[in-house]
């Protein structure tokens, strides 16, 4: 049953964000603001603090790709997100996959949800907010779910696949989600906007 949960989880979440994705030609532009959100992203993961449960805080890591978001075009964070996914099964230390679904269902939303923080429009503080809170918890979700799927095995004594990866991801990425979510909230969103500029589409 866990399995069908997080296979079901995964395919719409993917689906949805590639139909989000739809009409998209990306630029030089496109493609150097997202590899740079991608390398800040990378790094900053790499930033740790450990949590008695044995979950993580980086030091901001969900920042750049939010961001992007916020600031330039939703879709261009989903491919960077994407790319982030795929560049950490090889380049950060434990994100390699103990089986063959767990990319699917983990590091390619775990990033790439994170684009969705522009989802309910930039024009207001609280749809900034709002955003920003849905696609956090979107990315912490796709954590629970991995980790009841491929490290329930790891579960504390007395406790389920589900209990054991909802405590240890909350105790980690979640509070690594409170405190983004708080930074952005005060972030001067709009000047951003300005200082980036508006993203053209390829004629």
């Amino acid at each position: 049953m866990t399995n069908l949960i997080v296979g079901v989880f995964s395919v719409v979440v993917l689906a949805v964000t590639l139909w989000q994705c739809r009409g998209l030609r990306l630029t030089s532009r496109d493609i150097c603001l997202a590899g740079l959100m991608c390398a800040a992203t990378l790094v900053l993961r790499c930033i740790l603090i450990t949590v008695p449960t044995g979950g993580h805080i980086s030091l901001g890591a969900m920042l750049p790709i939010l961001l992007l978001s916020l600031v330039y075009d939703k879709r261009v964070a989903f491919i960077s997100g994407w790319v982030t996914g795929i560049l950490a099964l090889f380049l950060l230390p434990g994100w390699q996959p103990v089986h063959w679904a767990q990319p699917f269902s983990e590091h390619l939303i775990c990033f790439s949800a994170l684009g969705y923080a522009s989802i309910f429009g930039t024009d207001r503080r609280w749809k900034i907010i709002a955003g920003t809170a849905f696609a956090i918890a979107l990315s912490v979700l796709s954590h629970i779910m991995a980790g009841a799927a491929f490290f329930g095995q790891y579960a504390w004594e007395g406790y389920g696949p589900w209990a054991y990866s909802i405590l240890a991801n909350l105790s980690g990425h979640g509070v690594e989600g409170v405190l983004t979510l708080l930074l952005v909230s005060v972030l001067p969103v709009q000047q951003l906007r300005r200082v980036v500029g508006t993203r053209r589409e390829r004629k």
